[in-house]
């Protein structure tokens, strides 16, 4: 933990403080701390993004050369922790974190050139459209046909659980190009444009009553060839290399940053104190792994980007059930009635989170892969 005390850092980090102090609106802060969903509603996030770009800061993970900071790795930690400790609102994670970096990588200069400034500025809201009805945690068993035509894909299928598609004018998306050899084989990797005639976006209603996941239906819907990204039936390799920024992550400072709200509201027993102390030991625990995978220590981006999505996600949930456990104690213990942000939705919070650890790949799925890539 001592890098995180490097004097330059600690400049770096009294910047940042700064900035979020001045700059960060309250009711955007108010928002993101009453957001029951890590995927907070664009009304919310995108307001903070223009913020943030006009600072040179809404993608910190990006190099200089495609608009990023050019920050190294400590930089861009040191800068989610005082995000998270201001309440500042998560940005959509689908365009900023998930489909730049394979567009980056796989991308022709043409399609760099015209979806990386897109994004960074939020003009570009985009959507995942991985699983199918029946290809979920298999995912190589999707069925979303693209048929060459001239220089388009026919498409006809549906996706489900796509979060935010009501909201979204892009998707990247796998599709079924072929049946040939192992079913990984056949797949390839488009950019859709959501206005495309024959797209219909159904709401899907949650445990918690948002109005976050969707059915996405593709009636004869037409994309142009040159929207894929990588090669005809090479989409699978896209998408696990995406997969590894959507699984990988920062959760530690979040985590803390909201245990440590948490903490503020139970002062009185003991049972409840102890087990948020056992928390805090566990986040510490969490954060030396994350910056140890940040160095490059001891395993792969692979192996560590399954192994953060599954203490990262399990940690959360456990986290709600504490703050479920405190909101009922306030209820009972606090005369005044008055219930703080953290503990008003602690509950949808819960609800919400139990996607967690399937989301991304399961976390049943992940511990067999660290098993393959430690074990063989």
């Amino acid at each position: 933990m001592d890098m995180l005390n490097d004097p330059a850092l600690t400049a770096f980090r009294g910047e940042v403080r700064a900035f979020l102090d001045t700059r960060l609106p309250p009711e955007l802060r108010d928002a993101a701390w009453r957001a029951t969903s890590v995927f907070i509603d664009p009304a919310v996030t995108l307001p903070w993004q223009r913020i943030l770009n006009a600072r040179g800061w809404a993608a910190p993970d990006w190099p200089a050369e495609f608009g990023g900071p050019g920050w190294d790795e400590m930089q861009r930690y040191v800068f989610a922790a005082e995000c998270a400790r201001a309440g500042a609102p998560g940005l959509a994670p689908m365009g900023l974190k998930m489909v730049a970096p394979v567009i980056m990588h796989y991308g022709t200069p043409e399609q760099r050139a015209h979806y990386l400034p897109r994004i960074l500025s939020g003009e570009d809201y985009w959507c995942q459209g991985f699983s199918e009805p029946g290809a979920g945690s298999d995912l190589a068993a999707l069925q979303l046909r693209a048929v060459p035509d001239g220089d388009d894909y026919v498409l006809n299928g549906s996706k489900i659980w796509t979060t935010h598609a009501h909201f979204a004018n892009r998707m990247f998306a796998l599709v079924r190009t072929s049946n040939e050899g192992r079913p990984q084989a056949g797949i390839s990797f488009l950019l859709l444009d959501m206005a495309t005639p024959g797209i219909t976006v159904e709401p899907i209603r949650t445990l918690a009553g948002d109005h976050e996941f969707n059915q996405v239906f593709f009636d004869d819907v037409r994309v142009p060839q040159a929207n894929r990204l990588g090669g005809e039936n090479e989409g699978w390799s896209v998408a696990k290399h995406l997969l590894t920024f959507e699984r990988g992550g920062k959760y530690a400072p979040a985590l803390i940053a909201r245990l440590e709200r948490l903490r503020a509201q139970q002062s009185t027993d003991p049972l409840l104190r102890a087990r948020l102390e056992r928390e805090v030991v566990g986040l510490q625990a969490l954060q030396a792994l994350e910056l140890k995978a940040m160095r490059g220590i001891g395993g792969s981006p692979a192996l560590y980007a399954s192994a953060l999505k599954i203490l990262g996600t399990e940690a959360a949930q456990r986290i709600d059930v504490l703050a479920c456990d405190i909101a009922g104690y306030a209820a009972w213990a606090d005369a005044d009635g008055q219930t703080p942000a953290e503990l008003a939705v602690a509950v949808p919070r819960y609800l919400n989170d139990r996607a967690a650890s399937i989301y991304a790949g399961s976390n049943e799925i992940q511990r067999d892969l660290i098993a393959r890539l430690m074990l063989g």
